[in-house]
This record gives C-alpha cells, structure tokens and sequence, in this order.
C-alpha cells in the first residue's frame, strides 16, 4: 500500500488545517487504506500493529462524522488501557483543533468520576475509554449512546487478552443499529472473528503489513526529556560525542525553521529542508550538504525522502515519527554500506509508550540512556582537544613560534603558563572572560559550549559554544595582550555590543537588511555571524540597529568572508544581504 497525501482523501478543510500543523505532510499506509474507507459509513477491519500510525485513521473518520451542534456522545472508542486511551484523546484533540465545538474525554480507571462527569454533562461528543470504565457510566447513567454514530475498537485483541470481552459484547449490545463499527487489531484470534461476524454489518477488510524492519548497523538510543530541554540536550549529545555529520528530523516544518534558526544562534553549521522551500532551494540546500559545507541537516519526512548521502554519523529524531515506518526510513539513513551509525530519539511524556509500541510493531532494540552531565560534556571536550594537540605534536605539521616563546620567557613567565595562555585562548578563554556565570533555569543549563574543528581551525568557534577551561595563571599574559572588542569589558553581559560612534580602527561596516522592526538584537546578529562563519566574536565590533537595518563593525580582513558567507542567510525570517558600508 502506498501512501498519498491528506488533500487526496477528501477530508474537510478544518481537519487538513489540522494535519498540516501536526506535520503529517502525507497519509501512512493504514491512513490512506482506512479513511476514504470509513468516510463512507462502511464497517470496517483493519488489521494492523500498534505503531503504524492507525490512530489518525480512524480519528479522522470520527471527527468528520462528529455535528458539533449536538451536545450528545456520537462517537465511542474503546481501547485497552489507560495510557492508550489518553494518547488516543490527545490525538483526536489537536486532530479536531479547529472544528469548533468538539469535545472529547478519556474515562478509564484510576481518575476521578467527578471530571469525568463534568465531561460527560458539558456535552462531550466524542468519549475514548477503557471498556470497564465505560460499561461502569453506562450502568450509572451519566454516559448515554442513544445518538452514537460510530464505534472503534482500538487493539482488539489486547482488550479480549486482558479479559474485557464480556464488556464489549455488553457495550456493542446496548449500541443503536445504525451506528458504524471499526475494529482494529494486530492479530485475528477465532474471538476476535466471532464478535465481527457477530456486531458488524459486511465489513470491509483492510490488512497492512509490517514492513518495517530494524536496521542491524544502527546504534539506536532514546533519551526521555522535557520539550523545553530537547535543544539542550541535543547540543549536548552532538559536543560530547563529536559529531560532524547527520540528520536532525522534525515533525513540522514550523520545527525545523524554528530549530535552525537555534542552532545556528548556538554556532553549529546547520541548513534546512522541508515542503515550502522551491525546487531549486532544495537542491542547492543538498548540494552544500553532500559537498559538507554545513555539517547538520534539519528535516521534515517528506522533504528528506528518497535523500542519498553516504557518510551520516548520526540520525536525530528531534521529534517522534509518527509510526513505525517513518522511524525505520529515519534512521535507515545512516549505517550504510556495512559501516556503523547511530539513532537518537527523543521523548517526552506519553510519548514513550508511543516508541515503546514502534519498537515491538517492527522489531526495533532501542535502550534508553541517561542525557550527559555539562561536566561529562567539558571532560569530552578536553579530552577531544588534547588528542588533537597531541596529533599535532606528534605530526609535527605546525609552524614554530620560538622567537615569540623566547621574548616570554625572557620576561619571566614561565613555559606552562605561556602554554595554559595559549590553550586558555584557543578555547575562547579571552571572550568567555567576558560573560557572568550562567545559571541554569531549567533542567539542562544553557551554558556556552566549545566547538573543537581540528588543530588547524582554533578561530572556528562561536561564541555561544564554548566552556571555559580553568587556567588562572593565564589570565596576566592574555589581558597584557591588545584586547579584542568582546574582551575588553568583562562586565559586560554575552553578545552586548556598544552603539556605534564610528567606524573602529581596523574595522569595516556591515550593513545589514534587518532592524528593529524585525525585533533583531545584538545577540542575533553576532550568534549568526559566529555561527555560520566560524569565526569569534572578536571579530564584531559595535553595533548600531535602526529600524529598517544594522549597521556592524567587522575586522577588515574578515568582512568579506561574512557578507559572502552570510548572503541569503534568514534571521528572524529575513534573507540576509549584507553589504559594505563606504564612508
């Protein structure tokens, strides 16, 4: 079965608006087979796994059928547990976000009767719940199915192992005529068949099966965390283990413009690929990917399908898939070719037990791992920089100083300090001098992150990337020396910039397209230039923002690379064109 996008399976423009947000930019298997299917009112059986993506198949088809005009129960779903039933109810919910009026409640055991009848009495169309729970209100009276239009049986066969078959068959009696009857169910026990021949009316069958496979080579973790956290945690995972190549994936396309704007406000070389960049963007975007011009690339599904690179470290599921399928396709991207790849996914909430039904629908082995510490993350980088610096000694591929080692020496510093000096500004020591101790709001902290390039690329650091490494006796050489702009005033905070009152001795003007009006600051623009050129942030000087543009102060002899690199860059949604400034 193949898939095909929402707007060919005559939906409403209400649950399309709502597809589109959610991100799902094209129907599953399941999806495509069931919902014209169950639109026509027919009976229905699906036989398909939890982690296909049949949740949005049949919610879909109940949210169409639902008149939000009625304060009545319309539509009934059962399923098995308690968890299954909250994330069947979030579901429907951001499904039907925009049908005004409708209403859906979970009731299962273990929650309150009060909210729940609260629910029921506000006029609840839809009501998702376990089938004790429900028989339970039915006998209470406060859940009435006199208007009931359509009934679901999510996992089928689960609810029956679980011992609810006299609850169904009590609840599917006392259901009108006229209603329609979905079953879904992994497998097609001789229980299962009585109760379709029994219940539902000449039913149209519909079998996916589980092609989704694990893929041998790939290293596959999951790290449960907060959504507000995800950000951190991914730059983390990237510092600690090195990365320098892989896929970021995203749900929606406002998440990955959202994210790349991020990552490159934190200094990493990432671009962007979803279905509302042309042809041409798309194109010239793998082009400088497969050529390594950036090293992380953030997408959708859909835009990245059919993508051919060989090489990938690392996939990152930024945001859960929406089945089993999607998630193989995923991290089928890296481990190619016999060589070894890894697959992080993040969740938070819920969500594990949506992965936890991926894993058994398709095979998958994922182990779940502990989100490293800040300080695992700087021992990681240390001990990255020193294999370096070793390589390099032991290479010997670097030009000799001795002239200047000797005019320090003779003025009395010592030869490990000289060193702490120079290791102490290679990591950004000289602008993280400048920045106060960052305190951590949340879980994660959102400290300054180093960014080790190779021995030869000291310079090709941002900022907003760097940790600083203790090296006290270094501070007298370092301050001695010309201070670079972001260093000479250390109580100042990151990114601040003074106004401009002329151009500064050794600097050129940028001119930027974005201003005030655009709610740029500072800290935008030298995170943006940091970040895509790799270069400090010594190099911007003072900044001057007027509504409509910015004027910048950048080292002469960097200003040319920044206005080419940062050509058609976007920040704050704007396409940058920077140009020179002549006085």
């Amino acid at each position: 079965m193949e898939k095909r996008p929402f707007t060919e399976l005559g939906l409403s423009p209400e649950i399309l608006k709502a597809v589109d947000k959610m991100g799902f930019e094209e129907a599953s298997p399941i999806q495509t087979a069931v919902i014209p299917v169950a639109l026509t009112g027919k009976d229905l059986v699906g036989q398909s796994a939890t982690g296909s993506g049949k949740t949005a198949a049949f919610a879909i088809p109940v949210i169409e059928k639902i008149d939000v005009t009625k304060r009545a129960v319309q539509a009934l779903i059962l399923c098995p547990t308690r968890e299954l039933a909250v994330q069947v109810a979030e579901e429907v919910g951001k499904l039907g976000s925009f049908k005004r009026g409708l209403l859906e409640v979970p009731i299962y055991g273990g929650q309150s009767y009060d909210r729940q009848y609260r629910a029921l009495a506000a006029g609840a169309q839809v009501v998702i719940g376990t089938p004790g729970r429900v028989m339970d209100h039915m006998q209470r009276g406060s859940l009435k199915l006199d208007h009931l239009k359509i009934v679901v049986l999510d996992e089928a066969d689960r609810m029956l192992d679980m011992g609810f078959r006299d609850d169904i068959e009590h609840i599917l009696s006392a259901v009108p005529d006229s209603r329609q009857l979905l079953f879904f169910s992994a497998t097609m026990p001789r229980p299962i068949q009585e109760m379709i021949k029994n219940y539902s009316r000449d039913p149209v069958w519909v079998r996916i099966e589980a092609h989704a496979q694990n893929a041998p080579q790939v290293d596959q973790i999951f790290f449960e965390v907060d959504r507000r956290s995800k950000i951190e945690a991914l730059t983390r995972l990237i510092d600690i283990n090195d990365f320098r190549s892989g896929i970021i994936f995203c749900s929606t396309k406002i998440m990955v413009d959202e994210l790349d704007e991020n990552m490159h406000s934190r200094g990493y070389a990432v671009d962007r690929l979803h279905g509302d960049l042309t042809q041409m963007q798309r194109d010239r975007v793998m082009d400088k990917f497969r050529r390594k011009a950036f090293e992380f690339l953030i997408a959708t599904d859909v835009a990245a399908r059919g993508l051919d690179v060989d090489d990938l470290e690392v996939v990152f599921n930024y945001d859960l898939p929406n089945d089993a399928e999607d998630y193989t396709h995923r991290i089928g991207r890296t481990g190619r070719a016999g060589k070894s790849g890894r697959a992080i996914t993040f969740v938070c909430g819920r969500e594990i037990y949506k992965l936890q039904s991926m894993a058994r629908y398709a095979g998958l082995n994922i182990r779940r791992e502990r989100v490293p510490s800040m300080s695992e993350v700087e021992d990681a980088r240390v001990d990255v920089f020193m294999e370096k610096l070793r390589r390099t000694l032991d290479e010997k591929k670097f030009k000799t100083h001795e002239g200047v080692v000797d005019r320090l020496l003779e003025q009395g510093y010592a030869s490990t300090d000289i060193a702490s000096a120079l290791i102490h500004l290679l990591r950004g020591g000289a602008e993280e001098a400048a920045k106060p101790a960052a305190k951590a709001p949340a879980k994660f902290a959102s400290e300054s992150k180093p960014y080790q390039s190779g021995p030869a690329a000291p310079v090709a650091k941002a900022p907003v990337r760097k940790a600083p490494v203790e090296a006290p006796a270094a501070a007298k050489p370092v301050a001695a020396k010309p201070a670079a702009p972001a260093a000479a005033a250390p109580k100042k905070k990151a990114y601040e910039r003074k106004a401009r009152t002329g151009r500064e001795p050794g600097f050129s003007i940028i001119s930027f397209n974005v201003g005030s009006e655009h709610l740029v600051t500072p800290a935008d623009l030298v995170g943006k230039i940091a970040g895509v050129t790799r270069l400090p942030a010594s190099v911007v000087g003072a900044i001057d923002i007027h509504e409509t543009h910015t004027h910048a102060d950048v080292m002469t002899e960097h200003a040319a690379v920044v206005i080419r690199k940062l050509e058609g860059i976007r920040i704050k949604d704007v396409s940058l064109t920077p140009t020179l400034v002549t006085l």
